[in-house]
């Protein structure tokens, strides 16, 4: 719904083309009868921004739970955008479908089910806490961030997955020798960048950069697009407030740590570059799911409260063996083998992890 399915989706594409392969990318919410694609996405824009509650209880309704098919389930709305990923997949004689959004795995496994998609599907799982909505029955395989989401998905769906590993540009990524390493820390202290996503999403976002600032470190608040956010922090001294970031490699390299609400792309970009990430006030449903999940797979630090956030970041600025242990842990994410091999194998009707070319 933001930019991180976006992210994913522009750096797959990118990795199969360097690998000698054609690509398209189609938005599963564009796919739908206009102009219901965009009803979809402002109402889950207002609810996650101004009622999150709400949010947390539609989330708990239909992606925790049930995988029995007898909860409340995304796939009716997916089926409307049938007609339309049927003539894209025929357009461009595709050999692979993937999904990298659960809207659109509901309806690449519906298709797949009965018989209406000839090809075979993989889905990309951009979550660390699976939910129901990534496993539908249909879907011929799943690439997932970890061995720990792999597991989930055969153990709930009966599927084959796979482990494939963050989907994260090179860009990102920092030298070995400089991996981990802090930015330069200004005379306001060392920086701690807060990420509130595409959007500006979150709770508390000015209440945590003061506290952040309180606690004698200079607090860079990504705002995404939310201008009216960006101007309201920018109003308290000590704080840094940005709008959209085009150079976030740049931004990330100067950040001791990043304060995340989401568990999302911002956050495997933060372990991609060596910076350990702290889980804080996390956006319902899918966010905080994600970011206990992170922290309990010693990923990232997640802070109950105040006083622990400030305890994280203490404990994460020192070059101490804290710091060590979750740079290396989110630096070992990225040793994966990546998803274009797994795709290839399942165009070519081999089981997932066989080598595209045989020896001998």
């Amino acid at each position: 719904m933001g930019g991180g399915h976006d992210a994913v989706a522009a750096e797959l594409a990118r990795r199969l083309r360097a690998a000698g392969h054609s690509t398209r990318t189609a938005d599963v919410l564009a796919l739908l009868p206009p102009p219901l694609g965009a009803g979809v996405r402002a109402f889950y824009r207002t609810t996650v921004r101004h009622f999150p509650v709400v949010y947390g209880g539609i989330y708990a309704a239909f992606f925790r739970g049930r995988d029995d098919g007898r909860g409340p389930s995304s796939a009716p709305l997916a089926d409307l955008a049938r007609e339309r990923l049927a003539a894209v997949v025929a357009e461009m004689r595709a050999d692979v479908v993937v999904p990298v959004f659960h809207l659109a795995a509901q309806l690449t496994g519906r298709m797949r089910a009965d018989g209406s998609l000839g090809v075979p599907s993989a889905v990309v799982v951009t979550d660390f806490a699976v939910h129901r909505q990534w496993l539908h029955p249909g879907n011929d395989l799943h690439l997932c961030l970890t061995a720990d989401a792999a597991d989930e998905v055969r153990r709930r769906a009966g599927r084959p997955a796979v482990v494939s590993g963050p989907l994260v540009s090179d860009r990102f990524r920092a030298p070995r020798s400089a991996a981990g390493r802090r930015g330069p820390a200004p005379d306001g202290g060392e920086t701690v960048l807060v990420s509130a996503g595409a959007w500006g999403v979150g709770s508390g976002l000015e209440a945590t950069a003061r506290l952040l600032r309180g606690a004698g470190y200079l607090p860079v608040v990504a705002c995404g697009r939310d201008e009216r956010l960006r101007r309201r922090l920018s109003r308290h001294p000590g704080v840094r407030a940005l709008g959209w970031v085009d150079d976030m490699p740049g931004l990330l390299a100067a950040a001791s740590v990043v304060v995340d609400n989401a568990a999302g792309q911002t956050a495997l970009e933060a372990l991609a570059r060596g910076v350990p990430v702290v889980g804080y006030r996390p956006i319902p449903g899918h966010g905080a799911d994600g970011v206990r999940r992170m922290a309990a797979l010693g990923l990232s630090d997640y802070a109950r409260g105040p006083w622990e956030l400030v305890q994280c970041a203490d404990r994460l600025t020192a070059q101490g063996a804290a710091r060590q242990r979750r740079v290396a842990a989110g630096l070992a994410l990225f040793e994966r083998p990546g998803a274009v091999a797994p795709l290839e194998a399942l165009a070519a009707g081999r089981p997932p992890g066989t080598p595209a070319v045989s020896a001998g």
